[in-house]
């Protein structure tokens, strides 16, 4: 089997479940199953992840009438929606959208940012997960994935691709900064600021819903917006974040949960969503804004030790049930390989390119015939889950790492600039577009 060839197998899997109806086409969350009845749209699970599959195989070859059908409609649809979409959020909202029909190069992000801005309150953007009575009413959220973070990520990427989100942008800006917390070491942000909670929280300090994500999205803003309150800030926050984590032989290494129990599973992960992997992002932003230093190291250095950290982990294996029985690219083997990749991408690095292919490797064995991965739950009593279809859980986002990682082998360098990564393939700063 090669990269390539398990790729289309895999990608031509995912065709076979998309669905259509009068809003365009749709996908199940896992193969045959039921119509979705929410995040239908989205990048994480819902159609729009199929648009990031479509951006990396146009680089590998030609779409199939097929596919340009798919792109069009999938675009389609999703300009559709903006007038009755009230979330925001990276992994389905509006700034998912964005997110996709920049990779598709089809038009209307403009749309999605102004509706962004209709639906902001004085705090924020409230989403309907947060509700009474573990929140008080109109809670919002502050991280780079489901709250104001992800905002202004989406409004920097939207500006980079032509679209005036400037006002986006700083409305973001301006909501997230006072939310952070003054600590002994530093700054940090809570995924949803105590003052909306009515219990006491629980950090989840990596990057998908904690300090890492935002230290990376305000050291980002601050270079893209002339700011340097927001770029002191990051630096401030990723100055406590390296407090939080133990820095040895082994590498850098956050918590996935603080305070961890037992209940929480492993007391570390490395993957993309609350590991290591995930957590260069931020240290790849802090260089990006020329930050010269956190506590004993360069962003650099502390980046390096994110990766070795993943690096001496023991993944891909599943050493004991909980570890890594995921292979998806939220949460598992295929992240981790699209980090490597980009690492490599940045610096030429051998041994960053030699685990990525360890990678591709590990999702060769475990491939099914038919073409899908299925993960591992541990805690269930068939512990194997359905395969899901889609780009950050799913067959469809590995596929796409077996696209790219073919590529690469290849001697194609090109990469598919997203905007949860844009700025950690250089280390110089890219241009604008």
């Amino acid at each position: 089997m090669t990269y390539a060839g398990v790729a289309e197998s895999s990608w031509s899997w995912v065709l076979d479940q998309v669905r259509w109806d009068d809003d365009g086409p749709w996908i199940p969350e896992t193969g045959d199953g039921d119509k979705p009845t929410q995040y239908l749209d989205g990048m994480h699970s819902g159609i729009g992840g199929l648009g990031y599959v479509l951006a990396e195989i146009r680089l590998t070859r030609p779409w199939t009438a097929v596919e340009e059908h798919l792109a069009r409609a999938i675009a389609e649809r999703l300009r559709a929606a903006v007038p009755a979409t009230t979330s925001v959020t990276f992994f389905d909202g509006l700034m998912s959208s964005v997110g996709v029909l920049t990779a598709l190069d089809e038009p209307g992000t403009g749309a999605m940012i102004d509706r962004t801005l209709e639906l902001a309150t004085p705090v924020g953007w409230h989403e309907s997960f947060l509700e009474p009575p573990k929140y008080v009413a109109n809670a919002v959220a502050n991280d780079a994935t489901l709250g104001t973070g992800a905002v202004l990520l989406g409004a920097l990427w939207a500006s980079r691709h032509g679209v005036d989100a400037s006002e986006l942008a700083g409305c973001a800006a301006d909501l997230l900064l006072p939310e952070q917390e003054e600590t002994a070491t530093g700054v940090t942000w809570q995924f949803v600021s105590r003052r909306f909670r009515t219990d006491e929280p629980t950090e989840m300090p990596n990057f998908s819903h904690g300090l890492a994500g935002i230290v990376a999205v305000l050291a980002l803003a601050g270079v893209e917006l002339e700011r340097p309150d927001l770029v002191d800030a990051a630096r401030r926050g990723a100055e406590h974040l390296v407090t939080l984590g133990i820095n040895d032989s082994l590498g850098f290494r956050v918590p996935r949960v603080i305070p961890w129990a037992e209940r929480h599973g492993d007391e570390y992960t490395f993957n993309w969503c609350h590991g290591g992997a995930g957590t260069t992002l931020a240290f790849a932003a802090l260089e990006y804004a020329d930050v010269p230093q956190i506590a004993d190291a360069t962003p650099d250095t502390w980046r390096r030790r994110c990766l070795d950290s993943v690096r001496y982990s023991g993944i891909p294996e599943r050493l004991h049930p909980g570890f890594w029985d995921n292979d998806g690219r939220c949460c598992g083997t295929a992240g981790v390989g699209d980090t490597f990749l980009d690492a490599w991408h940045r610096t030429g690095d051998a041994q960053d390119l030699e685990f990525a292919v360890r990678m591709g490797d590990a999702l060769l064995d475990r491939v099914y015939p038919d073409g899908y991965w299925r993960f591992v739950e541990h805690r269930n009593e068939d512990p194997l889950l359905p395969p899901g279809v889609g780009w950050m859980q799913g067959t469809a986002g590995i596929a796409a790492y077996l696209f790219r990682l073919q590529r690469a082998l290849g001697g194609d360098q090109r990469t598919v600039e997203r905007m949860d990564n844009w700025w950690a393939l250089s280390a110089a700063r890219p241009r604008r577009s």
